[in-house]
């Protein structure tokens, strides 16, 4: 069994198929992860942290049998085989581009050893690439493929095998990430089922009112576990059906099914659109559009740091520095500020997050910001521009979201919090505002025109 975006051992069919196959021969399983040179350069600090933990409770749950290994997965497959004697590969299949490709790799690698590569699930309720619209064409927009999704259905949770005779093989000691000074929440299986059940119980009434509430624990908080596959999709889907026949307001689970289906739709387009990572899937705005040398990187850095003079802006990538997640509201407001206010491409954002998310998923958090830049399959407009302030007064009416991660501002009473600098006593310590708003959005709505008259 190759461990990948599955770190779990309940609901997960990959482990399933390897017990069945196993039990059939008499043999016993292998769990193996590799750890890939390539995947760990590119992860940023609070990941590599995060999957070091995941990986020591996944051990844990399996009597310390995990195999660690480090290299090309092509070349590490190979090797395990003769040394187990094992005659096929479980995986759950990958639909990411790396992911592809390696796997592909790794097919050919097996095939001359005449061992198969037998995938079985994938990470999503319903894998990308199996839903089509009644043309044969992949799905654009996400409300068809909502329906399309909801329709199709998904099977119930595999169960989890009630004993796995794991073959103990040596390992590698898992590296020690670059350290962090992030506050990581808790990883593992074990973690990611009590965080479900503790907002099963206590937040999923009333959601769809409190999700866009970053001042409120309003939100599941479970990105950081379905990115690491210690928790199935499905797992969850079958908990909210059960929610509804126990009381839970029909408006709150459709939100949260909703949520899920975004995160299916985004890995669907990527897997179609693999060049999604890195390109925009539309252009909307003319290459001189974009602020370039010092001024861009003067700008990018005073974003980065929470530095641009807009508090709500400001508490969200402070938030993200302290604890590598942010609030998927802030998410939204900081992406468009940094495109639409600061006219940087959305792909040094996308890389910025990338670098500090814990739950950093590349189909999830690339379309999610062209979602934003309005370069992707059914994006917000690209003249949708949020404004800092007024994202700021209605989600956080009275400021504590931002008073707990920008302490300049903590003794601002109220919504006053929002703009600093209509007080009598500008805040010491804290910038002024980095650019004027409304007038950043008149360049982006001029740059928009432009594009559309061909300018």
């Amino acid at each position: 069994m190759w461990f990948r975006r599955d770190l779990r051992l309940a609901d997960n069919p990959a482990l399933v198929a390897a017990v069945e196959a196993a039990r059939a021969d008499g043999h016993e399983v292998v769990g193996l992860y590799v750890l890939d040179d390539v995947l760990w350069s590119r992860a940023g600090t609070n990941r590599l942290a995060y999957l070091r933990a995941s990986l020591a409770a996944l051990d844990e749950a399996m009597g310390g049998a995990l195999a660690v290994r480090r290299g090309d997965a092509a070349d590490v497959l190979p090797g395990v085989l003769r040394e187990a004697g094992a005659r096929e590969v479980h995986v759950a299949a990958s639909h990411e581009p790396y992911g592809r490709r390696r796997d592909e790799r790794v097919r050919s690698a097996l095939a001359a050893l005449d061992v198969p590569l037998v995938a079985t699930g994938s990470a999503y309720a319903v894998s990308p690439g199996r839903l089509r619209t009644r043309a044969g064409s992949p799905y654009q927009v996400f409300t068809p493929f909502r329906s399309a999704w909801l329709e199709h259905g998904w099977r119930a949770p595999a169960p989890r095998p009630r004993s796995i005779g794991w073959a103990s093989l040596p390992g590698e000691e898992l590296p020690d990430p670059p350290p962090t000074d992030a506050t990581l929440p808790t990883a593992g299986e074990h973690a990611a089922r009590r965080r479900w059940h503790e907002f099963l119980a206590d937040g999923l009434a009333g959601y769809d009112q409190r999700r866009d509430r970053p001042d409120v624990d309003g939100t599941s908080a479970m990105s950081v576990h379905l990115r690491w596959g210690e928790i199935h999709p499905r797992t969850m889907l079958a908990d909210l059906a059960v929610a509804v026949g126990e009381g839970v307001p029909a408006d709150d689970v459709a939100s949260f099914r909703s949520e899920l289906a975004w995160r299916e739709f985004h890995a669907d387009v990527l897997h179609h659109s693999p060049g999604a990572r890195t390109r925009s899937l539309r252009t909307v705005v003319p290459p001189d559009a974009w602020t370039v040398g010092p001024q861009a990187e003067a700008w990018f850095d005073a974003w980065a740091r929470g530095r641009t003079g807009y508090p709500f802006v400001d508490a969200g990538m402070r938030q993200l520095l302290a604890t590598g997640w942010m609030h998927n509201r802030v998410r939204m407001v900081v992406a468009s500020f940094l495109v639409k206010d600061l006219h940087v491409r959305w792909q040094r954002g996308a890389e910025h997050f990338m670098a500090h998310l814990v739950d950093g998923d590349v189909s999830q958090n690339q379309l999610n910001w062209q979602w934003v830049a309005g370069t992707g399959h059914d994006a917000a407009p690209y003249f949708r521009i949020f404004n800092p302030v007024t994202q700021g007064a209605k989600f956080d009416p009275d400021g504590r979201y931002v008073r707990r991660w920008v302490p300049e501002l903590r003794d601002i009473e109220g919504g006053r919090v929002h703009e600093p600098w209509k007080l009598d006593t500008p805040p010491a310590g804290y910038p002024a505002p980095l650019v004027d708003h409304r007038h950043e959005r008149q360049v982006s709505l001029d740059d928009f025109q432009r594009a559309r008259a061909g300018r």
